[in-house]
């Protein structure tokens, strides 16, 4: 698996329609089989089809069509939205908000999906600031809380969306899946560079603090894009750097993701290159970013940077470093000697000091 996609390459025959297999020759040379495959896919695919509410046509010059469906992402109804445009339009390529960093989420199933999402320990929060750094790994953990918290008011795992395209494109002859959303790392690291101390303060503490019931229904309402928009307009309100680098970046990230998948395809028996047909499959608070910036010539170059740890972050993590060494040391004075050199010698407590080691100047 590459950094930007994943490829379902494992074409599938008709299995579920034996009346039609039984049509074709069971003796046939590779190129055959190839081009009775793409037929069958042509004649599955449909010309007009009549798809959900959620769901956003666009095209290319070259005359690729692209069907972007906008999900919530902890909905029953946004997965059938999902499989039901999938098996209309027997897409070349399927395109999802995932990068390599959440791909797992794919192949779990939704027991071992829900338990993850719901627990939060030790190991996480180590791996997050390995991954991230300390400032950026904290903001992942208190992001994490606010999804364990929905997956605990609504006993769904998040992401159902996604497993659902994956598992519907695997079905589709020649069908290739794609990740196309900016890595998680950067994002987070570009996130917390735009805030400024006191917007990370606020956010972290109202992150931590979230209670709030939550109901499907309250789910099923983010589908409707006047209530999206009026949230989003909020949260510009109140963080517009926060906006711009966890939303409107990702938007420009997602669209070039998808202009890539939307290139000509190679159709046999000649190898002829015709338009290709995408699903993509988003949050539906991309959808009108998307939209916006689906005719404009990008330059993802300038959202993938991310600018050096400040002298605030430096001297933060020398503060933070320093206070751990000042607990542990207290903690080993009270415990005694061997116990305390028993507590520095665990794994945890070397990786942890090691994580939150200042960056080089």
């Amino acid at each position: 698996m590459d950094q930007n996609s994943t490829s379902e390459d494992e074409s599938m025959g008709p299995s579920e329609d034996e009346s039609s297999q039984s049509r074709f020759p069971l003796e046939l040379s590779d190129s055959e089989a190839v081009e009775v495959l793409w037929q069958v896919r042509a004649q599955r695919r449909q010309v007009n089809p009549v798809l959900p509410e959620t769901v956003t046509r666009l095209s290319t010059p070259e005359g690729s069509i692209v069907y972007l469906v906008g999900t919530a992402h902890f909905s029953d109804s946004s997965k059938n939205d999902v499989a039901t445009t999938i098996r209309a339009v027997q897409p070349d390529v399927v395109v999802v908000e995932l990068c390599q960093y959440r791909v797992s989420m794919l192949k779990m199933d939704e027991r071992t999906l829900l338990k993850e999402a719901k627990e939060i320990n030790l190991e996480k929060v180590q791996q997050a600031i390995k991954q991230n750094g300390v400032m950026s790994g904290m903001m992942q953990i208190l992001l994490l809380k606010v999804s364990a918290h929905i997956t605990e008011q609504l006993g769904m795992a998040p992401g159902g969306e996604f497993r659902e395209a994956f598992k519907e494109a695997g079905k589709v002859p020649f069908c290739k899946f794609h990740l196309g959303d900016r890595p998680i790392p950067v994002t987070f690291k570009r996130a917390i560079a735009a805030l400024s101390l006191w917007q990370k303060a606020r956010l972290a503490w109202g992150l931590c603090f979230l209670s709030d019931p939550i109901s499907k229904e309250d789910v099923e309402k983010c589908k409707q894009k006047d209530l999206l928009e009026q949230t989003m307009s909020e949260m510009i309100g109140e963080f517009p750097a926060l906006h711009r680098t966890i939303v409107a970046e990702r938007d420009i990230y997602l669209t070039h993701t998808l202009h890539q998948a939307a290139r000509c395809v190679e159709a046999p028996p000649n190898n002829q290159r015709v338009p290709a047909v995408v699903v993509g499959v988003v949050g539906i608070g991309h959808v009108p970013g998307i939209e916006k910036n689906w005719d404009q010539e990008l330059n993802i170059q300038e959202i993938m940077s991310v600018a050096p740890p400040s002298r605030f972050g430096w001297v933060f993590c020398t503060i933070l470093k320093g206070a751990m060494i000042g607990m542990l040391g207290y903690a080993c004075y009270r415990a005694g000697g061997g116990v305390g050199r028993a507590l520095l010698s665990m794994p945890a407590v070397q990786s942890l000091l090691e994580n939150i080691r200042p960056p080089a100047a």
